[in-house]
C-alpha cells in the first residue's frame, strides 16, 4: 500500500522522469515526489534538438515537458543542476553532488544515455561537437548558421538518425556537409541496405557527400580550431567543425556501483528490468534510455533510446511503483524528419531476424510503407510520407498473424483487411 508518508525519488529529469512525476500525481499519490536532474534546465524533450529547434522552426520554450510553474503547483520537488553521486540501497538513500542526502521508499532511475566519444587524436579541439543536451543544440545551431554564412564544412561521424537529421539541418543553413560512415549505407543496422539506400539518395540530392566504408582516424587543427579530418582510407577532408554522432551509451554508473543487475553488451547494455520495469532491487525501477526491459510481446530484451519509450516508459514505471499491475509491452516507435521526408517506424527488426522486406507504394518517390517480415509475420513497418497508418501497422505487428506478402505490397488492399 502507498500512503502519504512515503517518498518517491526520481533520478533523471528528462522526459521519462518528468512524465513519471506527472503520473504519480495524476494517479492520486499524495506522498513526497522528488525529481533530480544534473542539468539546470527544467525537463525537456530531446527530438527538437536535432529537428525543429535546431532548424529554427521551434522556439526554445516549446521543448519543455511542462511549464516551469507546474512542478511547484503539483508539489514536485525539483533538484536541478545536481547529479546523484551515490546510491545506498541498504539505507535507501541517494546523495547529491552538494552533499544533500535524500531517503526514498521507491526509486526510479531515468538517467538516460550519453553520446559515445570519438577515440581519435584531435577531439579536444573547439570545433568538435556532440548532441545530447539543450546546450549542445543551442551551440550547434549557432555553428551551423555561421558555417552557412561562410560556406564552411561540417564533417559528421556516423550516419544514424542524429547524424542524418543534423546533416539535413546543416544543409538548410547552407553549410557544406560530409558524412563518414563505416557501413555501406546510412542506418544500415536499423533499416538494412534496401531502405538505407533511400536515405543515401535523399541526402545526396541535397548536396551531402558520403564516405561509406570509412572511419575517422584523426581530426587535425591549428590554434585550437579544426582544419580537416583524416579517414582510415588515407583521405583528408576539409572541416571547420565535426559532429560525433556514433551512438549513445546508457548511463549506468550509479546502478553499477550500487550492485544492480546490468544487461550485457550483446543485449544492448543498460539496467536490466523485468516487464514491469522493476530492477533486481524490488524498490528500484528504471525507465527510458537506460532501461533494458524484457518485452513480452516481442519475446526479447530491448533497450530503446527513442522518444516514445521515454514518453510511455516513465508513466508505466510510476504505476508499477504505486503497486499497479504493469506489463510494459509497447511496440517500439520512433520518427524522423529530414528535408521533405517524414517517416515513422514501428516494431523491431534486428539484422538477421527477418527474411523479407516488402514495400507498398512508390519507393522512388519516397511515398511508401515498408514491412520487415519473418515467415510471413510482420516484425516492423516504416511509413515514409504516408500518414495515419501507425495504428494499423502496430496492430498488425501485435497480431503476429501471417500475411500474404503480395497482398501486403498492393496499395489497393486496405491495411485494415489484414486485421479482420
Amino acid at each position: 500500500m502507498v500512503d502519504a508518508h512515503q517518498t518517491f525519488v526520481i533520478v533523471g529529469a528528462g522526459l521519462a522522469g518528468a512524465k513519471a512525476a506527472e503520473t504519480l500525481r495524476s494517479e492520486g499519490f499524495t506522498g513526497r515526489v522528488i525529481l533530480i536532474g544534473d542539468e539546470r534546465e527544467h525537463p525537456y524533450e530531446r527530438p527538437p534538438l536535432s529537428k525543429g529547434f535546431l532548424i529554427g522552426n521551434d522556439e526554445r520554450d516549446s521543448v519543455f515537458v511542462q511549464r516551469p510553474g507546474w512542478y511547484a503547483e503539483h508539489d514536485v520537488e525539483l533538484h536541478l543542476g545536481q547529479p546523484v553521486v551515490h546510491l545506498d540501497r541498504t539505507a535507501r538513500t541517494v546523495r547529491l553532488g552538494d552533499g544533500t542526502t535524500l531517503q526514498y521508499d521507491k526509486l526510479l532511475l531515468a538517467t538516460g544515455s550519453e553520446p559515445r566519444r570519438l577515440d581519435v587524436p584531435g577531439t579536444d579541439l573547439a570545433g568538435v561537437h556532440h548532441l545530447r543536451r539543450l546546450a549542445h543544440s543551442e551551440r550547434l545551431k549557432r555553428v551551423l548558421a555561421n558555417l552557412g554564412r561562410e560556406n564552411g564544412h561540417l564533417v559528421i561521424a556516423g550516419a544514424g538518425w542524429i547524424g542524418l537529421e543534423v546533416a539535413a539541418a546543416a544543409r538548410g543553413y547552407g553549410a557544406e556537409v560530409t558524412v563518414v560512415e563505416p557501413s555501406p549505407t546510412p542506418l544500415h543496422a536499423v533499416l538494412g541496405p534496401e531502405l538505407g539506400a533511400v536515405f543515401t539518395d535523399l541526402h545526396t540530392e541535397h548536396g551531402v557527400r558520403f564516405r561509406f566504408g570509412a572511419r575517422l582516424t584523426e581530426i587535425t587543427g591549428q590554434d585550437g580550431m579544426v582544419l580537416s579530418v583524416v579517414t582510415d582510407d588515407g583521405e583528408e577532408h576539409p572541416a571547420h567543425d565535426v559532429l560525433a554522432a556514433i551512438g549513445a551509451a546508457p548511463r549506468t554508473a550509479l546502478a553499477e556501483t550500487a550492485g544492480l543487475t546490468l544487461a550485457g553488451r550483446a543485449e544492448g547494455g543498460g539496467i536490466s528490468v523485468d516487464a514491469s520495469l522493476r530492477t533486481s532491487d524490488p524498490d528500484i525501477y528504471a525507465a527510458g534510455d537506460v532501461a533494458n526491459a524484457f518485452n513480452p510481446l516481442l519475446g526479447v530484451r530491448l533497450r530503446v533510446e527513442h522518444w516514445a519509450n521515454a514518453l510511455n516508459g516513465g508513466p508505466a514505471a510510476a504505476r508499477a511503483m504505486l503497486g499497479h499491475p504493469v506489463t510494459y509491452d509497447r511496440v517500439p516507435y520512433f520518427f524522423s524528419d529530414q528535408y521533405d521526408l517524414g517517416m515513422e517506424f514501428s516494431g523491431h527488426a534486428a539484422p538477421g531476424t527477418y527474411d523479407q522486406v516488402v514495400a507498398r507504394g512508390d519507393v522512388g518517390k519516397r511515398q511508401f510503407i515498408a514491412f520487415w517480415l519473418r515467415e510471413g509475420r510482420v516484425l516492423a513497418g516504416m511509413n515514409v510520407n504516408v500518414w495515419d497508418v501507425t495504428e494499423p501497422i502496430q496492430r498488425l505487428i501485435r497480431s503476429g498473424r501471417q500475411v500474404d506478402p503480395d497482398r501486403l505490397s498492393d496499395p489497393s488492399v486496405p491495411l485494415a483487411s489484414f486485421l479482420d
